[in-house]
């Protein structure tokens, strides 16, 4: 496995945010497979934290299943919109440079993430193509640069969407600080679909007490009706932030283990081939 870390520092980036890239190593001589997808992990926390629960963890279950991954540990408060995003954009700009020594498919960057996590990986694909993020990360805003930016798949695991009825308002508190009435209907995200969000993949507990699974019903909505391939999946129990619902990334009282939910991560994988051999 090759196991490299990268700072990232963009405006308003706080100590500590950095991308951590797993790397399957390839001997292209030997292997059918001469690059892999890569899945680009934004973990949980409310934006107060990123969960290690969240991160590690699912990227070595998606190396298990014979993909790349990366985790980006993005800013998070006192850091405000648009730090992390920013942060997401570069994120994907050092994947896709080092794609070919990689063996990373540079059309096959999917962008994961979990409840607020989710919120930030949403709102990538949702606002990719807009100028303020090439101006900043490219110095461009042509489109065919634009493209740069683009996640080629979405992973959506319990997500943030909402700032209306069923709102994690402490997310959306914590992401716009002082410009919470002005970005709110914005950044409550099933609102900005739009035809360019790449085909999506969603998961959640019927009985999240957290974000409820509103949250993703919402966006799935948005998506049907801007004609975005989607799969949905909502399971029966299971509280907040699972991450793989297991021993491995349980807390100490043992309430994220929830065996009927294990099963997301071999859904993802299998949408994640069936999109890919396309």
């Amino acid at each position: 496995m090759i196991y490299r870390e990268f700072e990232i520092k963009e405006e308003g980036s706080l100590e500590g945010a950095k991308l951590t890239v797993y790397i399957q190593e390839t001997a292209t001589s030997k292997l059918r497979i001469k690059k892999r997808p890569l899945v680009l992990i934004c973990p949980g926390g409310g934006y107060a934290y990123t969960s290690d629960r969240e991160a590690e963890p699912i990227a070595l279950a998606f190396m298990a299943k014979g993909f790349h991954a990366a985790v980006l540990r993005y800013s998070c408060y006192p850091a405000h919109y648009p730090t992390s995003l920013l942060e997401l954009g570069r994120a994907i700009l050092i994947i896709r440079e080092h794609a070919d020594e990689w063996y990373v498919d540079k059309d096959a960057v999917i962008v994961q993430g979990s409840s607020a996590g989710g919120h930030l990986a949403a709102s990538l694909a949702c606002f990719w193509k807009e100028d303020f993020l090439s101006e900043k990360l490219l110095g461009k805003k042509d489109d065919e640069y634009k493209e740069l930016l683009r996640p080629n798949g979405l992973m959506l695991c319990y997500p943030v969407i909402t700032s209306g009825e069923f709102a994690h308002k402490d997310s959306f508190k914590n992401l716009l600080g002082e410009r919470l009435s002005e970005l709110e209907e914005k950044m409550s995200l099933e609102n900005s679909v739009n035809s360019d969000v790449p085909e999506t993949f969603i998961w959640a507990t019927y009985t999240d007490g957290s974000v409820p699974v509103e949250n993703s019903l919402l966006f799935a909505l948005s998506l049907r009706r801007a004609g975005i391939n989607t799969e949905l999946h909502m399971f029966r129990e299971g509280g907040h932030g699972l991450a793989l619902s297991n021993e491995i990334t349980s807390g100490p009282e043992g309430k994220e283990v929830v065996p009927s939910c294990e099963a997301w991560i071999d859904l993802a994988a299998t949408w994640l081939k069936k999109w890919w051999d396309r």
